[in-house]
């Protein structure tokens, strides 16, 4: 399996839409070498693992708490 993906394809996988991801990549939200990568041919990647590792950053440094699914 990829562990880098468009964002075509991040976006099939994630359930972010394409503009909501490249407004997190715009904003900074999503940094360079960590989960945003830059192919040699210059298209723009996203990488799983980065991802996975900024939304546990996300859930032990901002909310401290998980979302209840009901």
């Amino acid at each position: 399996m990829l562990d880098r993906v468009t964002i075509g394809k991040f976006s099939e996988l994630s359930g972010y839409t394409e503009g909501a991801i490249r407004q997190k990549i715009q904003e900074g939200v999503w940094h360079k070498n960590e989960v945003l990568f830059q192919a040699p041919d210059n298209r723009v990647l996203i990488g799983i693992g980065g991802y996975e590792a900024w939304v546990d950053k996300s859930y032990t440094e901002v909310s401290g708490r998980r979302l209840r699914v009901q």
